[in-house]
């Protein structure tokens, strides 16, 4: 650890003891105050879209402003618009029953903010997944540290820099530096840490947490299936399929990772793939609508798992392209891999790039247990005009979320809740689900100066043999 890291790290320790100071001396922060923490977080990114997608541009090399727009300011500023629609229905102390052998008596559940929360956020979509995190943060009424990933410097100096000026530290800060401090960062004594990233680090996530028993978030990965049924439309599946893997060149958790198509309909369904790719980007190379791999270590890793499917028999089909110009700007080009070998890496990793393997099934039921059989998915993807068979689909299989002939956009729904399961994730957020991760429902009981309870205290008498009696009953 460097001496530069060292202090980084004590810096951490020091501003995570003031914003519990502060949260201490404002432990119920009032719906007005929420609501302007909501405004200044869609404020700034109205006021700083341009900048905020030209450092996102940065730091992947090159980044289609558009996506950025769509996926990653105007989310967070729609996030943030409906948590505060809906805030006061959200804070509302909840009223439940009492059971007659209770009364009298009243119950309630106090809806409070847990405390001061910690964020681990990515770089696939490094604004967004660090931003709407804390706008379920500000809602809930926590303060909140964000530590972002390494791999994109450039947004995290912008949100460090633009968070300084909305928010006073005690409230909201970013810590920015390499591994070492992420590390660190786990390790402190939040409230509730929350983790975006990989599988295999939210389990050294989950572990750091168990130390001081936070409890934690994990939003992870997975491979997600896409189901074409053959009552679908292979054009129509195309067009869909391609949009959603393409965009952000692939770096989606919840794009397409693979699909499944009918015996002997695997290369028609991808050409159709390749042909929607080719329309959407000319070339790309030259294109700026598309989107470059976020760093060398990324594209290598993919231009391996694709060569390693070729060497097992493999068909790799791309759009034409100037494949020295794309290696030049670090793109992969669209890329569909027909029949890959089942223990190739493609198959046997979450890809996460724009390298989409197609395989066949011989029935529908032998394509819901191929999914059932691993580990669940962040999302599963069926497409059919039939609904019943649809569900079948559902009902045969466990995702975090699923899309019914549409992909990704199931995660824009605000009152959906978006979290993986089992080896994709635990727990959720986004709207109201967002605003309850960091609330603790708060139980409480109520009676007046007496209570019949009292009358079944020791010694046990006939009072407390007819009371146990009736609750047995």
């Amino acid at each position: 650890m460097s001496e530069a890291e060292a202090k980084q790290i004590e810096r951490m320790k020091s501003l995570l003891a003031s914003q519990k100071t502060a949260f201490r001396a404002e432990r119920h922060r009032p719906i007005d105050k929420r609501k302007a923490d909501l405004d200044r977080v869609a404020n700034l990114c109205r006021k700083h879209a341009d900048a905020i997608a030209d450092a996102i541009s940065q730091d992947f090399g090159n980044r289609a402003k558009q996506e950025s727009v769509i996926a990653e300011i105007a989310f967070v500023i729609q996030d943030a618009g409906h948590a505060k629609k809906h805030l006061g229905k959200w804070m509302k102390t909840r009223k439940v029953g009492v059971p007659l052998t209770l009364a009298p008596g009243s119950a309630s559940i106090r809806r409070e903010p847990k405390g001061v929360v910690g964020i681990v956020s990515p770089w696939n979509y490094p604004f967004q997944l660090a931003m709407a995190p804390l706008v379920a943060a500000l809602a809930a009424g926590c303060r909140a540290m964000i530590k972002p990933s390494e791999y994109t410097p450039a947004t995290a100096e912008l949100m460090k820099s633009l968070l300084a000026e909305a928010f006073e530290e005690d409230h909201v800060t970013v810590i920015t530096g390499g591994p070492a401090v992420g590390e660190a960062f786990t390790k402190l004594k939040f409230d509730h840490l929350f983790y975006t990233g990989s599988t295999q680090v939210g389990r050294l996530v989950a572990m750091a947490a168990a130390d001081n028993l936070v409890p934690v978030t994990l939003e992870l990965g997975g491979k997600s299936p896409a189901i074409v049924t053959p009552s679908y439309p292979h054009d129509s599946a195309a067009k869909s399929i391609g949009w959603g893997k393409f965009f952000n060149a692939g770096q989606t958790c919840v794009a397409p990772d693979y699909v499944m198509v009918q015996n002997g309909m695997e290369t028609a369904l991808g050409e159709a793939i390749i042909k929607v790719a080719a329309h959407q980007f000319a070339d790309a190379a030259s294109d700026d609508a598309y989107t470059a791999i976020v760093s060398d270590r990324h594209y290598e890793r993919l231009t391996a798992m694709i060569e390693e499917a070729r060497a097992g028999g493999a068909t790799i089909l791309q759009p034409e392209h100037d494949a020295q110009a794309a290696q030049a700007g670090r793109k992969i080009p669209p890329t569909v891999v027909v029949n890959p070998p089942a223990d190739c890496r493609l198959m046997t990793e979450e890809i996460f790039g724009p390298v989409l393997p197609i395989i066949g099934y011989s029935e529908l039921d032998a394509a819901t247990d191929h999914v059932a059989e691993r580990d669940h998915p962040l999302a599963l993807y069926v497409y059919s005009t039939d609904r019943t068979e649809a569900d079948r689909v559902l009902d045969s299989t466990m995702s975090g979320g699923a899309g019914v002939n549409i992909n990704l956009l199931h995660l824009s729904v605000p009152d959906l809740p978006f979290g993986g399961v089992g080896a994709s994730g635990q727990g959720s957020y986004h709207g109201e689900h967002g605003f309850l991760t960091f609330t603790h429902e708060r139980s409480v009981f109520r009676t007046g100066k007496w209570h019949p309870s009292r009358l079944l205290a020791p010694p046990y008498g006939k009072m407390y043999e007819t009371v146990a009696k009736k609750q047995m009953k």
